[in-house]
């Protein structure tokens, strides 16, 4: 079964709702050798770009000035499926439920102040919604102190498995399984794949549309 197509997640929105609850990205620059330099970063997604912050020194800033071209990436693993499940004597039956973004896009060092602000503060509001602390302002001399990189995509993919390529008969045997084995992840991921725990045991409530 040919899987690309029906992997592809299809909703910008579902993108955006992906990238606005994950908290960790990657980005991935070109070093002075022509390697790639993958750096694990916190970010914000805002008016469709990706934000980060960093010291206003480093490998991956010198890496953006000599070369603009960026990839970034954000993943989410749902479910480990051991090969069991399918066939306890074929360890190549391991499978992984997940999502993922992946971006192609240039990278630039944000000096409008305002922007900067901007980013800074979404980056507040997405990993303290508790508040409590004062939002910057532009005129803020801290700005000074951090630089803004931002990555505008000029290709964004997503993709993400989660049972569609299933019959359904199928996909509730998966999730019956999923269920059964509890791991730490897996009431939420049989939310994600459409179902509810019952009483009298899992029923699909929701197709879910990506």
């Amino acid at each position: 079964m040919q899987l690309t197509g029906i992997l592809q997640i299809k909703s910008c929105e579902k993108i955006k709702e992906f990238l606005h609850e994950e908290h960790i990205g990657r980005v991935a620059t070109i070093d002075e050798n022509n390697f790639p330099q993958i750096i694990p970063m916190n970010f914000v997604f805002l008016n469709d770009a990706i934000y980060m912050h960093s010291h206003v020194k480093g490998e991956k800033l010198d890496n953006i000035s000599r070369h603009g071209k960026v990839g970034f990436e954000a993943d989410r693993e749902l479910e480990f499926l051991p090969s069991y499940f399918e066939d306890p004597h074929n360890a190549s039956l391991a499978d992984t439920l997940y999502i993922s973004v992946v971006i192609k896009g240039m990278a630039s060092f944000v000096s409008d102040r305002k922007e900067k602000t901007l980013a800074l503060n979404g980056l507040m509001e997405k990993y303290q919604p508790e508040g409590q602390y004062d939002p910057l302002r532009s005129d803020m001399r801290v700005l000074d102190a951090v630089t803004v990189i931002k990555v505008t995509p000029q290709t964004l993919h997503g993709k993400y498995k989660i049972g569609q390529h299933l019959r359904p008969n199928d996909r509730q045997t998966l999730a019956q399984k999923i269920f059964k084995r509890n791991s730490p992840n897996a009431l939420k991921t049989l939310k994600i794949m459409g179902f509810e725990v019952t009483e009298t045991g899992l029923r699909m409530v929701d197709e879910p549309a990506w």
